[in-house]
């Protein structure tokens, strides 16, 4: 089947965050929401029609884990990453960034230290902050357009830190981790007793030729001393649905996660959160392949646009999903500035780069995941105010 990426889709009035916030974030409705980290592309039909055919049930009950979940979860994680898993490993978290907050309450205590590498997805240290405990900083490296671990610094910061948080691949930027610096990341929070926990929502976003690998699959001290966080959300356009998965191999650290999330209730799930994981990982991997395309050569329109015609301001190019980080330094505007540049001038609405650490001030981060026409209308608008105000 040929899937359409091309309809636009009013997502008025429906209670969409990019959509509905605008006027309380921005002050106006009349931006082009290029911010939330959700696809304007229609979810999959295959995963609609298990949800209208649960509808069509005039019971909406508490609701069991079935088998076939886990199995969708188990064949998916083979077939596409070699990653063989048992059903004991998989525990339900509704949501990654509950999940990560489950796992800081689990596994470590208030003024305890944290690591993360900025700029990074802004609810790894904001979670750590509202939990009481500590934010140790690591900053990524841009060299040649892509960010790079400082492990030098990484060796020194990690001392003393319980959780070193994981993004992979990275938000913003869209590194997709080779299995050198995994097994790097890997042996050195051994070393120091730091858990790691990998947060790879966006695994299934990256594009060929890249690779996603899953933490726990490079060693086994990364197996044995990790939580990987996953789930088909971001790729199958589902984040309303609330349904992510944590792998633990380590017997211990799944007893205990184990323990704490199913004495606090929190693994129950709801009525929709199982069948459209398995119908995601059961049928999904034509659409997805179809999607990754789309949403490349999106990437690629986006890069070779600013080239030719705002050549100030430079995309970081994803390895992995539909953000790009711009590196809008050039511009020399201070962060307010070049946030009522885009939002004023432009008339569209990104994500301030500041919100992922200071070492994303200069930087707006951008969701190229709609129709073409979209897009195109956006880098439009962006282009007339950049040559109003810079040339």
């Amino acid at each position: 089947m040929k899937y359409n990426f091309d309809t636009i889709i009013d997502r008025n009035n429906t209670d969409a965050i990019k959509q509905e916030a605008l006027l309380t974030r921005w002050g106006r409705n009349d931006l082009i929401p290029l911010w939330v980290a959700d696809m304007d592309l229609a979810t999959p039909p295959f995963i609609m029609e298990v949800l209208q055919k649960r509808c069509q049930h005039p019971i909406l009950g508490y609701t069991s884990k079935p088998d076939s979940y886990y199995s969708a979860i188990i064949n998916w994680l083979k077939k596409r990453y070699n990653w063989s898993i048992e059903r004991k490993s998989i525990s339900y978290t509704p949501g990654i960034v509950p999940g990560l907050a489950f796992a800081i309450k689990c596994f470590t205590s208030p003024k305890d230290k944290i690591l993360v590498m900025p700029p990074v997805y802004h609810p790894f240290f904001l979670v750590t902050e509202n939990e009481n405990r500590k934010v140790v900083f690591c900053p990524l490296i841009l060299k040649d357009g892509q960010y790079q671990i400082d492990f030098e610094q990484f060796e020194k910061q990690i001392k003393g830190c319980k959780v070193f948080i994981l993004c992979n691949p990275h938000n913003p930027g869209g590194r997709v981790w080779n299995m050198e610096e995994l097994k790097r990341i890997a042996s050195i929070c051994a070393q120091n007793n730091v858990l790691v926990f990998s947060d790879e929502i966006h695994a299934d976003l990256t594009f060929p030729p890249y690779q996603h690998i899953p933490f726990a699959t490079v060693s086994k001290e990364a197996a044995d001393n990790s939580l990987v966080f996953m789930s088909p959300s971001k790729a199958f356009n589902m984040a309303g649905l609330a349904s992510s998965f944590c792998i633990i191999k380590n017997e211990f650290l799944r007893e205990k996660f184990k323990k704490f999330t199913e004495g606090s209730d929190l693994t129950e799930g709801h009525v929709f959160a199982f069948r459209s994981v398995e119908a995601a990982y059961t049928y999904g991997e034509e659409w997805l392949s179809q999607v990754l395309e789309y949403l490349q050569e999106n990437v690629i329109y986006t890069e070779q646009y600013l080239k030719e015609k705002m050549p100030r301001i430079k995309a970081i190019i994803p390895q992995a999903s539909f953000l790009i980080f711009l590196d809008c330094r050039e511009l020399c505007l201070s962060q307010k500035d070049l946030v009522d540049f885009f939002v004023d001038k432009a008339h569209l609405a990104l994500n301030d780069g500041s919100m992922f650490g200071k070492e994303g001030e200069g930087f707006m981060r951008m969701n190229i995941a709609c129709p073409r026409a979209i897009l195109n209308r956006a880098l439009n608008q962006l282009e007339k105010a950049y040559h109003e105000k810079f040339e």
